[in-house]
């Protein structure tokens, strides 16, 4: 059952993403609408779009606040992520004992970035303004995974050579599962969480991960006096 559930989260959440992904990529760009300062070349816009994904510039321009907390959660979750692979691993690589100690530093991190962000929408009356329910329900979501997973390591630790084996078993094996954690109501709450996030991903606003690579005012060249733009669906 558990292994049914967790292929079928995967699955909405690859066939969802890919779907947007070509969505996006269908979609016309009638005008050049690079954003000044545009790079005159393919190179330099291949650099802006590094130092965007890389360093998150615009942000930075725009809101120093928003850029700290972001980019907190940003870097903290990409450590988080890699800390996670041990339980979808084995055996492990050696340099993996190295990493343990700096993940759960990210993930101390990672909430801080969240809180902060949150505390920003509240705070800031421009910003609470413009902010939707769903921009609040996903920063209180990423709290709740970030906050549970803390609680495991700090607090109320589950079995967790017993969650490893449920993990492998979950992808690896045929028979059925063993119980992941019996009565860890936190642990099942972080997995059902981080499920609920998966299978939404695709259908939100979360979906900027991809879709920045084709947002015309970051993609396109500033060379509207050298060449002629022609949106593909005008040539006929």
């Amino acid at each position: 059952m558990l292994t049914n559930l967790a292929y079928l989260v995967v699955g909405i959440f690859a066939l969802g993403f890919i779907r947007r992904i070509w969505v996006y990529a269908r979609c016309s760009a009638p005008l050049k609408i690079a954003t000044t300062p545009a790079p005159t070349t393919t190179m330099g816009v291949v650099w802006r779009l590094f130092t965007e994904v890389a360093f998150f510039n615009s942000l930075f321009k725009g809101d120093k606040w928003a850029w700290v907390g972001g980019y907190l959660f940003h870097g903290a979750l990409a450590l988080v992520l890699i800390r996670h692979v041990r339980y979808f691993m084995d055996p492990l690589p050696a340099f993996f004992a190295h990493v343990q100690i700096v993940g759960i530093v990210a993930g101390i991190a990672m909430v801080g970035g969240l809180g902060l962000l949150f505390l920003r929408r509240l705070i800031i009356d421009r910003v609470r303004y413009i902010s939707s329910l769903a921009d609040y329900f996903w920063l209180l979501l990423l709290l709740g995974i970030g906050v549970s997973g803390l609680l495991m390591q700090f607090c109320l630790r589950p079995d967790i050579v017993h969650i490893k084996v449920a993990m492998l078993n979950m992808w690896h094996a045929a028979e059925p599962l063993p119980m992941l954690v019996p009565g860890d109501f936190i642990f099942l709450g972080h997995l059902s969480m981080v499920a609920v996030l998966l299978v939404l991903f695709p259908f939100s606003k979360l979906m900027h991960m991809g879709g920045i690579f084709f947002s015309p005012t970051r993609y396109q060249v500033d060379n509207p006096r050298e060449r002629r733009h022609v949106n593909p669906w005008a040539k006929n």
